[in-house]
């Protein structure tokens, strides 16, 4: 079964205070981003791996490449004005029957979960990798709120993989604000994805204080 990866990476990292995106940051002794790739090129040599770039920060990229002597073969996509494009974009060079789309700024989602989604594709169309809730849970405002019961909810992941066909016909549709990730998307066409359990070091980096904690961990 022939797999595409899609590592999207189109983020300027806002919130990280940092004139440099959140994506090409050093976790450890090489670039966030790096990490990423090298982790799903361990997991599937054989992958199609795409990774979407905004074009302004394509060159630096290539900069890092070759400063790390890195062979990985994959190929660029441009980003677009929303996550949703981005992947928009990459889809249509997408050449596998299976399709994983990744957060570039989650690099150590571990091998174990990322064989555990695509293990998902076998009895189901879409797979998303969650974690449970430790915390007691609120909702609400400030001024008026109610518990509610945290089993029921989740902590959403990726890779997120799916069948291409349902991908692909999922990202026919226009941008809705409401698709806040892949499942969102799928879900608009009628696809209930099948949930499988991630790993806890899976951190998205969206704040300084992720990269600290990622640091520890590595």
């Amino acid at each position: 079964m022939k797999r595409s990866i899609i590592i999207t990476a189109g983020g300027i990292g806002k919130r990280m205070e940092s004139e440099l995106p959140k994506q090409f940051l050093r976790l450890g002794n090489k670039p966030v981003l790096l990490h990423t790739l090298e982790r799903f090129f361990a997991f599937d040599p054989t992958a199609q791996l795409l990774l979407t770039l905004p074009k302004d920060w394509v060159s630096y990229w290539q900069t890092i490449l070759n400063e790390y002597n890195i062979q990985i073969p994959h190929e660029l996509v441009d980003g677009g004005l929303e996550r949703f494009h981005s992947i928009q974009n990459a889809l249509d060079k997408c050449t596998g029957d299976q399709i994983a789309i990744h957060d570039g700024v989650r690099p150590l989602v571990s091998l174990t979960t990322i064989e555990r989604c695509f293990a998902g594709l076998n009895n189901a169309s879409a797979v998303v990798p969650v974690m449970g809730l430790k915390d007691s849970l609120r909702t609400g405002v400030f001024e008026k709120s109610e518990s509610v019961n945290r089993t029921q909810y989740f902590l959403v992941h990726t890779p997120q993989c799916f069948d291409a066909k349902t991908i692909k016909k999922a990202y026919l549709q226009g941008f809705n604000p409401r698709f806040t990730d892949d499942a969102s998307v799928v879900e608009a066409i009628g696809v209930c994805p099948l949930l499988v359990l991630s790993n806890e070091e899976n951190i998205k980096i969206t704040s300084p204080i992720d990269l600290k904690i990622l640091s520890a961990i590595l």
